[in-house]
C-alpha cells in the first residue's frame, strides 16, 4: 500500500475513532450521523483538492474506504430480506392485518403507483422548463460505451405481463437471497402465504398455533437484534461513503451537465413537496414528518440503495411515525420494487422528453405526454431497489416508447450525483405510502407520530 494511501486510510480511521468517542460520551445517534456526514464531505473535499478525482491515490484510497462504506451497505442488504420475511409473518401472528390485508395492500400500491405517475408528470414539466435536449449533450468515449451497453440491455426488456409473472416466487429460497430484482415482492408474497396458513392453524389447532407463534416471535426478536447492531454502525458508514463520493466526483462534468442536474433536483424537490402535501391532507404535520425521517432519507441519499435503507425505513415508520408493523413492512417492501418515485418516475420521464426530439417527435404533444406518464406508471413494477434501478427503468420506458436507449449514456458522469436524490425520494415515497395507508385505515398511532421526542433508530 502506497505511503499516501496509508495516510488517507489513517485519517479515515482517526475520524471513525472520533465518532466512537462521541458514542462513548452518549452523544445522540442522530447527531453522530450528521457529524459523520459533515466529516465525510470535508475529508472527500480535502482528498479531491490534494490528488484529483481520477488519480491513482484516490483510486487506491477508495478501495480501502469501501471496506467501511460498501461493507456497511452490504450488511444492511444482508438483513433486509430476513427482516421483510419475518416482519410480514410476525404481523399475521399478532393479528395486526386481519381482514384488511387486501385493502391495505391495494392502498399501498395505489399510492406508490399514483405518486410515480405524478413524479413522471413533474419530470416532464422540469425537462420542458429547462428545454433539455439530448442531442445537445456531448458524448465522449465513456458515454458512447455506456450507450452501447444500454442498447444491449434493451434487448432483454420483457413485456408488462412477463414483469408481473416475475413477481411470483417460483423458488422462495432463491428469492430470500435477493437474487432477482423482484425478490423482495416475491418474499412478501411467500410470507403472506405462510401467514394465511398460520391463521388456518389457529382455527383448527390452537395448541400448535401457540408453538408456531412462539417460534416466529423468537426469530423476530433475533432478527431485530441484528438490525439494531447494524444500524448502530450508520455514522461510520456514512463517513466512509461521503468521503468516497465527494473524493471521486467529477466536478467538471457536473458543471458541464449542470442544467440537467438542476432540472433533476428541481423535479425531485417538487415531488417531495407533493409527499408533504399528502401527509398534510392526511391530517398530519409535514414538518414532523421531515424531522422524523431526516436521518433515514440522509442515509438513502448517501448510500444510493433503497434496499440497504430498508431496515432504517421500517424502524422509522414504526418507532417514529406510528405506522403498524404490518403496514410498514408492506409499504417498505413494495416500495423496493414498485412505484419508485425517483428512479422509476422522474428520471425515465425526463429522459423521454430529452430524447424524443432527436428522432423527430414533438415532445409537447398532449398524446405523447399522456403516453409517457402511463408507461412510466405501468413500468414501475419490478424496478430493483439497488444502484442501477433507474437505468433499468429508463430502458423499459424508452424501449416501450420506441426511443433510442443509447442516448441515455451521455449522463453517465453525473449519474451518481442524481441517483443520491432519486434514492432518497424513493424511500420517502414508501414511507408516505405507509403513513397515508395507516391513516386511512385508522391504524396510525397519532401519539407516536406527534411525539416531538425522536426515538433513536439505533435502539432495540
Amino acid at each position: 500500500m502506497a505511503f499516501y494511501t496509508v495516510i488517507n486510510v489513517a485519517v479515515l480511521l482517526l475520524l471513525a475513532v472520533f465518532l466512537y468517542y462521541l458514542n462513548k460520551k452518549h452523544i445522540k445517534f442522530s447527531s453522530r450521523v450528521f457529524i459523520g456526514l459533515a466529516l465525510g464531505i470535508l475529508l472527500g473535499l480535502v482528498l479531491q483538492l490534494f490528488y484529483g478525482a481520477t488519480s491513482d491515490e484516490i483510486t487506491n484510497t477508495v478501495l480501502w474506504y469501501n471496506i467501511i462504506g460498501t461493507g456497511y451497505v452490504k450488511l444492511l442488504q444482508m438483513i433486509a430480506m430476513p427482516l421483510v420475511f419475518i416482519s410480514i409473518l410476525s404481523a399475521f401472528t399478532k393479528m395486526k392485518l386481519g381482514n384488511n390485508l387486501g385493502k391495505i395492500a391495494g392502498l399501498i400500491l395505489l399510492i406508490l403507483v399514483g405518486t410515480t405517475a405524478i413524479a413522471g408528470a413533474v419530470g416532464i414539466f422540469s425537462a420542458s422548463l429547462f428545454n433539455l435536449d439530448a442531442s445537445e449533450l456531448v458524448q465522449g468515449v465513456a458515454e458512447k460505451e455506456r450507450g452501447a451497453s444500454l442498447e444491449e440491455s434493451s434487448a432483454e426488456v420483457v413485456s408488462l405481463p412477463e414483469q408481473i409473472i416475475e413477481l411470483f416466487p417460483a423458488n422462495p429460497f432463491l428469492d430470500l437471497t435477493g437474487a432477482r430484482s423482484t425478490s423482495t415482492i416475491a418474499v412478501v408474497i411467500f410470507a403472506a402465504f405462510l401467514g394465511f396458513s398460520y391463521l388456518r392453524v389457529v382455527r383448527k389447532d390452537e395448541e400448535t398455533s401457540k408453538t408456531i407463534k412462539k417460534a416466529i416471535d423468537a426469530i423476530y426478536s433475533l432478527v431485530m437484534g441484528v438490525v439494531t447492531i447494524v444500524i448502530r454502525l450508520t455514522p461510520y458508514g456514512i463517513l466512509a461513503i461521503m468521503a468516497r463520493t465527494v473524493a471521486t466526483s467529477d466536478f467538471d462534468a457536473i458543471y458541464n451537465l449542470g442544467k440537467f442536474v438542476i432540472a433533476s433536483y428541481l423535479a425531485l424537490i417538487i415531488v417531495f413537496i407533493i409527499h408533504l402535501l399528502i401527509i398534510t391532507l392526511s391530517g398530519l404535520n409535514p414538518i414532523t414528518y421531515i424531522k422524523k425521517t431526516a436521518e433515514t432519507l440522509l442515509f438513502a441519499f448517501t448510500s444510493r440503495s433503497s434496499a440497504g435503507t430498508l431496515p432504517l425505513n421500517l424502524k422509522t415508520q414504526v418507532n417514529r411515525l406510528g405506522v403498524p408493523d404490518g403496514i410498514a413492512n408492506f409499504a417498505g417492501s413494495f416500495g423496493l420494487s414498485i412505484g419508485q418515485n425517483g428512479c422509476a418516475g422522474v428520471y425515465p420521464a425526463m429522459l423521454a422528453m430529452m430524447i424524443a426530439p432527436t428522432v423527430g417527435i414533438y415532445p409537447f404533444e398532449p398524446s405523447f405526454i399522456l403516453t409517457v406518464i402511463v408507461v412510466v406508471a405501468i413500468s414501475s413494477f419490478g424496478v430493483a431497489g439497488v444502484g442501477g434501478g433507474a437505468t433499468f427503468a429508463a430502458i423499459i420506458v424508452l424501449s416501450a416508447l420506441d426511443l433510442p436507449v443509447a442516448l441515455a449514456g451521455v449522463l453517465i458522469s453525473v449519474e451518481p450525483l442524481i441517483d443520491m436524490g432519486r434514492t432518497a425520494l424513493n424511500v420517502s415515497g414508501s414511507m408516505v405510502a405507509g403513513v397515508a395507508t395507516s391513516r386511512i385505515t385508522g391504524d396510525l398511532n397519532k401519539s407516536v407520530y406527534s411525539n416531538p421526542a425522536l426515538k433513536e433508530l439505533g435502539e432495540s
